[in-house]
């Protein structure tokens, strides 16, 4: 697998319509996700990074991200991850209540979850991001904060929390469905997120995306640009690539994955997106955003007619304080953001624009 990776690296550079000594395309930022990156060695993740670097070009100061689980954070781990050039963690927590990580049929243990984030610290990772779930069944609101509380005394520079969702055809599902297990409780969801935002609020956290908090100079520069609209490229099986008009996702077929790549092919399927879909997406990804939806930016890149079918189309949500008009920007409100999904998609719906 890892030599098909890498040979499409390569095959991602090569001249389709550009020539093979022209400049380098820029890399900001490379995130090792999806599947369980942390189980790679430090000769694999070196593999690597010296094929981008080949064929790209890397910034300085390149945001350099690994996800891990606490199980995987070894002191040798560590050391070779930083070897290797990884300069962020991403790491899933999830819950420092057993009862929890049990319910969610998760590896680790408390301990772990705890002895992660010291054993990182002591190896020089400054920058790093760990997962927590509310919303998860029995979960108390003092359980909550203890989870949240836990993260910030431990010098969390970055802080991402999740409702428990259920995805259908999942075992998780079936148990629910079964009466197994306990089902989620929106009402506890909600009020549990409510509070979140107050207790990182008072912590100091910018609250710079719906499901994401950073102390000042440590937002995820990876994520952001996925919520910015920036151009970005997947490598490996099911990885998904945008250019700013065509998305792209590489089948998940592992054999069928490699097969073709040793007939230098990358198996992929893609949709070219309309003007519609792309402010949609720019609609839904904006708002869930700090810096909210900007109107002046929908005119510029897509016409008066939607910016202002927009405006229009929030003032009842202005009304209920659920979104603020700044400097031509929208903006939820922390009420807002309950409904930031729901308030997106009434905004959609302009096919005939075009």
């Amino acid at each position: 697998m890892m030599a098909s990776v890498i040979r499409e690296i390569e095959l991602t550079t090569l001249p389709s319509g550009a020539a093979a000594d022209s400049k380098k395309e820029i890399i900001e930022t490379i995130y090792f996700g999806g599947g369980t990156p942390s189980l790679l060695t430090q000769f694999q993740l070196t593999g690597l990074l010296t094929s981008i670097k080949t064929n790209y070009s890397i910034r300085e100061g390149a945001e350099i991200t690994i996800e891990a689980n606490p199980d995987d954070v070894t002191t040798e781990k560590l050391r070779d991850w930083k070897d290797a050039g990884i300069n962020r963690l991403s790491i899933g927590i999830q819950s420092f209540k057993a009862k929890d990580l049990q319910w969610m049929n998760r590896v680790h243990n408390t301990k772990q979850a705890l002895d992660c984030i010291t054993l990182a610290k002591d190896a020089g990772f400054n920058n790093f991001s760990a997962d927590l779930i509310y919303g998860t069944p029995g979960l108390t609101d003092e359980e909550w904060k203890m989870n949240v509380h836990r993260l910030i005394d431990l010098g969390a520079p970055h802080i991402a929390c999740y409702a428990l969702t259920v995805e259908p055809g999942t075992a998780l599902q079936k148990m629910i469905s079964l009466k197994k297990k306990t089902g989620v409780n929106t009402d506890q969801q909600a009020r549990q997120f409510l509070l979140l935002m107050k207790w990182m609020k008072a912590a100091g956290y910018e609250h710079y995306e719906i499901s994401n908090f950073a102390k000042p100079g440590f937002r995820s520069r990876h994520n952001s640009g996925y919520w910015q609209g920036k151009k970005y490229i997947g490598i490996g099986p099911s990885a998904h690539s945008y250019d700013g008009a065509i998305r792209k996702w590489n089948i998940a077929n592992n054999a069928f994955y490699i097969g073709s790549i040793k007939k230098n092919i990358i198996p992929f399927e893609e949709e070219k997106l309309t003007a519609v879909q792309r402010l949609n997406e720019y609609i839904m990804t904006s708002l869930r955003t700090m810096e909210g939806l900007d109107l002046e930016r929908v005119e510029k890149d897509f016409s008066s007619v939607e910016s202002n079918t927009i405006r229009n189309s929030v003032k009842s949500y202005c009304e209920n304080k659920w979104l603020v008009v700044d400097d031509k920007k929208l903006v939820l409100t922390d009420e807002g953001k309950l409904f930031a999904d729901g308030i997106a998609s009434r905004l959609f719906g302009l096919e005939t624009s075009h």
